[in-house]
């Protein structure tokens, strides 16, 4: 039993709220080796529910098993082995924590080998995305995720545990006042310093992430009408990470949907590459406005930098078919802006959020 009874509130919080594993449930239960306390409370947690944990442990936090797609022959990372496969197209839930050594353990596979394979397990993720496999994705405090947020480990701790461990319900209800303003709208708009941007949402509507398929929650999201992204937005306040590798001052125009021209202040090489993965790279998957109250500095962890209260954050790449998404991509990277210093969001020409403080 873990001696910090945040950790079995946490584990409660994943299987009870975000995921409810049902009896008779198989449920993957997979971490990092560093996670092993709240590996344990969640399988725990599971069993008390009458279910199976099949529990997975990796040795560096990341789900990916670096060594061997280092080494392996390229036509391997085409597709997982079968055994891998079965597993998320049979399994009811899944239950994934990162509990990374070093956040940047990717960068030691080549990006056209991390491409390779993020293609061959994309078929599939689909349940993951449609939610027909119920998921939730979360972390667990290490020292290089502290030490990325320039925090000590129990300054890390606190905070995770504070941004997770809410009232959702009650968090549920005050962000669904915020989301109704965006429900039958046609057109958002972003406008900052070097950013007016246009999205359509027209005949798509809000989910409200309140203790779902990411932890902490703390957002509503959408995903745009696939060609309606006109306009320029700069980035320039927070870098943005992806899959370990760091990218500042992201700047992109679209037109038609479409990214067609796009730079950064570092690391553009990379930004180019991810953009050109595939054919709806350059496409926008969602739209996301952070909202969580215990989430108000950047911490170089996108699972909670695209939560903090004042923000919005756009993903390029895959859409969200819950909400009406069909852009299809191997990518789904969120971009945060931090619209807290003069920033707005209007709905439909009126303004819902200003200097990122709600109007109505």
């Amino acid at each position: 039993m873990s001696a910090d009874p945040r950790v079995e509130a946490y584990a409660a919080l994943l299987v009870e709220t975000c995921v409810d594993v049902q009896p008779g449930w198989q449920v993957l239960v997979q971490g990092g080796q560093l996670a092993r306390p709240l590996l344990e409370a969640v399988s725990r947690a599971v069993g008390r529910r009458g279910a199976y944990a099949i529990q997975r442990a990796s040795l560096t936090g990341w789900g990916t098993n670096i060594p061997w797609a280092q080494e392996a022959p390229e036509d391997l990372l085409d597709s997982p082995a079968p055994i891998e496969a079965y597993g998320l197209d049979n399994a009811d839930g899944l239950i994934s924590i990162e509990a990374p050594e070093n956040t940047r353990e990717l960068t030691g596979l080549a990006a056209e080998r991390l491409a390779r394979l993020q293609a061959g397990w994309r078929p599939h993720l689909e349940r993951v995305f449609t939610h027909d496999l119920k998921w939730v994705g979360c972390q667990y405090p290490t020292a290089s995720l502290a030490q990325e947020a320039g925090l000590s480990l129990q300054e890390f701790e606190d905070f995770l545990y504070g941004a997770c461990l809410l009232d959702w319900d009650a968090e549920r209800e005050r962000m669904a006042r915020y989301a109704q303003q965006f429900d039958d709208a046609e057109e958002v708009r972003i406008v900052a310093s070097g950013t007016d941007v246009r999205l359509g949402l027209t005949g798509r509507s809000a989910e409200i992430d309140a203790g779902g398929a990411n932890m902490p929650g703390g957002e509503f999201f959408f995903s745009p009408v696939e060609d309606s992204a006109e306009g320029e937005i700069v980035f320039d306040e927070f870098p943005a990470v992806y899959n370990g590798r760091e990218v500042a001052g992201i700047a992109l125009r679209f037109e038609g949907g479409l990214v067609v021209e796009a730079s950064a202040a570092s690391n553009e090489e990379f930004l180019t590459e991810m953009l050109d993965l595939d054919e709806g790279a350059r496409r926008l998957g969602e739209l996301g406005i952070g909202c969580n109250p215990g989430i108000t500095r950047y911490m170089k962890n996108t699972l909670f930098d695209e939560k903090i209260d004042g923000t919005a954050h756009l993903a390029l790449g895959n859409g969200l078919p819950e909400v009406g998404g069909t852009n299809v991509s191997q990518l789904h990277w969120d971009i945060v802006k931090d619209l807290r210093e003069g920033g707005r969001i209007e709905v439909d020409g009126r303004v819902v959020q200003e200097s990122g403080r709600w109007l109505v």
